[in-house]
């Protein structure tokens, strides 16, 4: 589903049938390579720009009907053809990562939101245009697991991103780090207070509402899609209980899944909860 968070996740995953595997795992091609362009390396942000503006002119390419160059869009554009998946979501995704370049704060929870629904949400639309099941029940849904799971990548990373970048990147709403009494330097010190415990209580909190209201999804595709969805939602409330279990202390070790965690994510995602049915 999201981007910079897909190795916590199935992706293009044995779960999924055989015919789709391929298109998932071009479309995860694209938005993996892309979201590299804007955080990985010692590229400049100049260079960075550039290469996303590449991307860009690829999707136009194809929108015009001309011939596309790169080996992402050679693999992809097939898909994009076959599926008719909206060229739109794509640049969403493109938007997002541009962003991800000159941006690095965030002033509230509704700045951040609109964030998630250009960095995260696409990427679920395009799956369910690709498993034929994009209706506008569906299509909400999504967005709140996607959403949700962009969250939970940015609280298990509150260290690792404070460090990207000549200042840093902070995607703790400003407004709410105020309101805990949080500062940028507690962050940049790595240091787990009272205070930031408490701010990160309220964004876990805030992230398993979101994916819990989008869950039932998962349960109502058919099949394995179903229980793709349904593992996916899973993993993502395992390391909400991953960031509980250490107490909020995400800059000592980053929360992840493990392999013990697997069978615990498997069972969670073949019975389903008394909340989940309708």
């Amino acid at each position: 589903m999201p981007v910079d968070h897909y190795e916590n996740f199935p992706v293009a995953s044995i779960l999924l049938p055989a015919p789709l595997r391929e298109p998932v795992a071009a479309i995860y091609g694209f938005a993996r390579s892309a979201d590299d362009f804007a955080d990985e390396g010692e590229l400049s942000p100049q260079q960075r720009s550039a290469l996303l503006a590449g991307y860009q002119a690829e999707l136009d390419a194809i929108e015009r009907g001309q011939p596309t160059q790169h080996p992402v869009f050679l693999r992809l554009r097939p898909v994009i053809e076959r599926h008719g998946l909206p060229l739109q979501l794509f640049r969403d995704l493109l938007d997002a990562f541009v962003q991800d370049v000159s941006k690095d704060r965030y002033r509230d929870c509704a700045e951040l939101m609109d964030y998630c629904r250009r960095s995260a949400d696409p990427v679920g639309r395009l799956l369910l245009h690709l498993f034929g099941h994009a209706s506008a029940e569906n299509l909400s849904r999504s967005d709140a697991i996607c959403s949700a799971l962009q969250l939970i990548n940015h609280w298990q990373d509150v260290g690792i991103d404070a460090a990207k970048g000549a200042h840093g990147r902070i995607y703790l709403p400003q407004d709410e780090m105020a309101r805990f009494g949080v500062s940028e330097d507690d962050i940049n010190r790595r240091a787990t207070s009272t205070n930031l415990q408490e701010l990160l209580r309220f964004q876990v909190e805030r992230a398993r509402a979101l994916m819990l209201s989008g869950a039932s999804l998962g349960w109502d595709l058919p099949g394995r899609i179903g229980l793709e969805i349904r593992a996916i939602v899973a993993g993502g409330l395992r390391i909400l209980d991953k960031i509980e279990a250490v107490d909020y202390d995400v800059f000592s070790r980053r929360p992840k899944l493990e392999t013990f965690d697997w069978p615990l994510i498997l069972w969670r995602s073949l019975v389903r909860p008394l909340d989940t049915h309708r």
